[in-house]
């Protein structure tokens, strides 16, 4: 029996050995830990976003417009993988966008293609690590036109049923 408990301590001593070592080597980065960019002052801009509602008189969805960033002050945006954009907290910056609406099977209708300028004040983002969502408007049905609503839901800001 003794055998088995020395063993048994010096499994528990191993694995708190390993516990107590870093994560990776000195100089190293880790790439699986929060972003830098939230403790340095950035947001998450959703790089291309549609809106959609439920009918329900229809008992169906109704697919509306979607957004979709072309340019960040005039240049074309870094978009990460999981499809976002990386934006200074409390500066001023111009955002292109490109709107379309779309047919009832989701499909893009490319004649109600329009651009139009979002602009960002110092004051518009003022929290860092949050996600922000660009709508093409602020209801997914009855509407025309490009017309950008920031956002912190996916959903439309007004519902139309």
């Amino acid at each position: 029996m003794k055998p088995v408990v020395t063993l048994l301590l010096a499994s528990v001593l191993f694995v708190a050995g390993c516990q107590s070592l870093p994560d990776q080597p000195s100089g190293t980065k880790n790439v699986s830990a929060i972003p830098e960019s939230t403790s340095s002052g950035t947001v998450f801009l959703s790089a291309q976003h549609c809106l959609s509602e439920y009918v329900r008189d229809l008992a169906k969805v109704h697919y509306g417009p979607c957004l979709k960033i072309i340019s960040v002050d005039g240049e074309p945006p870094q978009v990460s993988g999981d499809g976002f954009i990386e934006l200074p907290v409390a500066t001023s910056a111009t955002i292109g966008t490109s709107c379309v609406y779309r047919h009832a099977d989701g499909s893009p209708i490319p004649a109600t293609m329009e651009t139009t300028d979002f602009r960002i004040t110092p004051q518009t983002f003022r929290k860092p690590g949050e996600r922000w969502y660009l709508h093409a408007h602020k209801q997914a049905r009855q509407i025309i036109g490009c017309e950008p609503t920031l956002s912190r839901s996916k959903s439309p800001t007004y519902k139309t049923d």
